[in-house]
């Protein structure tokens, strides 16, 4: 079983409920785990998820504000999918660095699994 993975994906993008999100942006990681089903070894890109590829779609749905993180999760598994025939489970997990939350210092996010039907 062949697993791809991308962390730490950073962005500053406009998602958000508030109105302060959607004109100051915030800070976002991304962290996406594919799980493929390519038989290995692996001797070609094209039998496998070309790990740059993901980058620039995730690069251009972060780029459309959404205003839930699970919507933009989903998004990007359902694009995965459509594009990489491989791609047999996607995780995903999206962090806001900087919520508009009084009182929390930390980051808030969401985690996804969604499964080839």
């Amino acid at each position: 079983m062949l697993n791809i993975h991308l962390h730490q994906l950073r962005f500053h993008a406009f998602h958000g409920l508030y109105p302060e999100e959607q004109v100051l942006g915030n800070d976002f990681l991304v962290d996406i785990s594919i799980q493929c089903t390519t038989i290995l070894p692996v001797t070609d890109l094209g039998q496998s998820v070309n790990y740059a590829s993901v980058y620039e779609l995730v690069k251009e749905i972060m780029a459309r504000p959404l205003p839930l993180l699970e919507t933009l999760a989903w998004d990007m598994a359902q694009q995965i999918l459509a594009r990489f025939s491989q791609a047999a489970t996607i995780e995903i997990s999206i962090r806001k660095e900087n919520p508009p939350i009084e009182a929390i210092q930390g980051s808030v996010g969401i985690s996804i699994s969604v499964t080839r039907s």
